[in-house]
């Protein structure tokens, strides 16, 4: 009797429902031995989430990614959803991602063994969830595998590995006709280029994780060096252009494929090359790639590409030569169908001023400075701001000024300052880069994570020159002339209309269009001629303290 209610007593106090009866405690152990899977659901989905965030942080560290451990070690995760609960509504979810990593892991090791697993995998999911969603994605999956590897015959085969750089993208494998909720559609390629530079852009409808890897050239195969960009959970569009030919001195083609059910891969054909840099952009999703080309930048095109410019040719090519500043890339911000910030008057925007203000600028430098400019829009149209940058790069600028309005909720807010590319200096300089990026504040903070790489080739040091010549020397002009004029200074910020300048490159708030009496100013023609005559002070200034005898060169 005494053991009786001793192990009664040892039951009640080791018992997960502390207080409760004995009776209670076997009703709920009966409950759990009928109804098992009331709690599986729940578990098999913490573990298929665990496993998720494994994998992302394998997906962000390329060091760990070379390491075949680490690849597997992310497969047993998924794997345990699936024999947690085989019945479970996480089970095949759990072996198709357990799939694709094997094709991943495939990808990099080279092993046939890996694309086998893979396979059986796959087939498994069509087999035992006939129902599934799963089902259909596995069916592509193998339809895209390579034939021989799909038989057993050809499994018992001992092969020797393929290189990880050897294979190029596959034909493409059957896709379904719409993306599925949190796949991404690859909408198309854009690029520019001149002998020296090429930028290209990979446009998407919604943010995904990408990689990229430089491949050698293979002449045993007759491969050019390639370097490709993989986009994860993503499809290639039906309008989306597969191929654009590029054919500059550095650069073939860029084409984009169906590398893998769930992957886009987009891949340049490389003829020679000096350095690339990769970034993302958001809001939309894109991916930018900028390539430079061997020992040619200081070669000007023999033909430029054609801009939406305003053109003065100057007298000679040694002339141009020997000026430190001869090319000056004016753009207008915003136009077409983004309106910019909008004025404190009603029917007053952003875009309209902008433009406004370039042509006027572009006046004065052709007609004091004798500079050639280029205006990247000389009407009201749409441009990416990618798009902006890769006009200064490819028409071979040395001066790359941006021409903006300012704004803010708080309608007394006045003043006037310019910004150069770095991290923010203080918070209103993020939300000030988050408007003028078309983006949110987070985002602005992810992209200075990656910015320090991308200012390796950036000119800060002239950049900050350039920007205080000009935000001084504009700010002394207009104070001469008007009451209430307030110096905000030289601030640094991410903008994305600077990223990749190969030349100083500044962005300039002119005013405050959402300011009453700023606002009025800004409509105003002589308003618009007295900033743009405080700007030309300033680049005068900076061309006169990098080459003293520049100017005088130019009468």
């Amino acid at each position: 009797m005494n053991s009786m209610k001793e192990q009664k007593k040892a039951i009640q106090t080791h018992s997960p429902i502390v207080g409760t009866s004995l009776l209670s405690w076997i009703v709920v152990c009966f409950l759990l031995i009928l109804y098992p899977s009331a709690s599986y659901a729940v578990t098999a989905r913490d573990k298929y989430i665990h496993a998720d965030a494994f994998y992302k942080k394998l997906k962000e560290n390329p060091t760990k990614q070379k390491y075949r451990h680490n690849w597997l070690t992310c497969i047993r995760k998924y794997q345990a959803v699936y024999k947690h609960d085989p019945t479970g509504p996480w089970a095949a979810a759990g072996l198709y991602q357990s799939g694709l990593l094997y094709q991943e892991l495939y990808r990099i090791s080279g092993r046939n063994s890996d694309q086998r697993e893979a396979i059986d995998i796959f087939k498994r999911i069509v087999k035992r969830y006939p129902k599934s969603r799963y089902r259909k994605k596995a069916e592509i999956a193998i339809h895209s595998m390579p034939e021989e590897l799909k038989t057993k015959t050809a499994a018992k085969k001992k092969m020797s590995p393929v290189p990880a750089d050897k294979p190029d993208p596959p034909k493409t494998p059957e896709v379904p006709n719409s993306s599925s909720p949190g796949t991404t559609t690859v909408t198309g390629l854009r690029h520019w280029s001149n002998p020296n530079y090429t930028r290209i852009v990979i446009d998407a409808d919604r943010e995904t994780q990408f990689s990229h890897r430089l491949l050698k050239k293979d002449p045993s195969i007759d491969k050019p060096q390639r370097l490709y960009v993989d986009l994860d959970d993503s499809i290639l569009g039906k309008e989306a252009e597969k191929i654009i030919p590029i054919n500059d001195t550095h650069l073939k083609d860029a084409r984009a494929g169906q590398y893998a059910p769930d992957r886009v891969r987009v891949v340049v054909d490389i003829k020679s090359f000096d350095t690339y840099k990769i970034f993302s952009l958001k809001n939309p999703f894109r991916i930018v790639l900028d390539v430079w080309g061997k020992s040619q930048a200081a070669k000007l095109p023999t033909v430029m590409p054609k801009a939406d410019s305003t053109d003065v040719p100057s007298s000679s090519l040694a002339k141009q030569l020997a000026l430190g500043v001869s090319r000056i890339v004016i753009d207008p911000g915003h136009g077409g169908r983004d309106y910019g910030a909008p004025g404190y008057l009603k029917g007053v925007h952003e875009k309209h001023i902008a433009l406004q203000l370039a042509k006027r600028l572009a006046g004065k430098v052709r007609d004091q400075l004798k500079c050639e400019v280029v205006l990247t829009r000389s009407r009201d149209r749409y441009l990416t701001l990618e798009e902006r940058t890769a006009i200064a790069n490819t028409q071979n600028a040395d001066l790359f000024i941006s021409i903006h309005t300012n704004a803010a909720t708080d309608r007394r807010a006045i003043g006037i300052e310019t910004y150069i590319l770095n991290l923010a200096t203080d918070e209103r300089a993020i939300l000030v880069a988050a408007r003028e990026n078309q983006t949110s504040a987070k985002n602005i903070s992810d992209l200075q994570s990656i910015l320090n790489d991308l200012m390796k080739n950036v000119k800060v040091n002239e950049s900050g020159k350039l920007a205080n010549y000009i935000q001084s020397s504009l700010y002394a002009h207009m104070q001469e002339q008007y009451s209430r004029i307030k110096n905000l200074g030289v601030k640094q910020a991410p903008f994305y209309v600077l990223l990749g300048a190969q030349m100083p490159s500044i962005l300039i708030e002119t005013s405050f269009i959402s300011n009453p009496r700023e606002c009025k100013r800004l409509n105003s023609q002589k308003y618009q001629e007295q900033l743009c005559e405080g700007i030309v002070k300033g680049i005068q200034k900076y061309i006169q303290e990098t080459n003293p005898l520049a100017l005088s060169q130019k009468q």
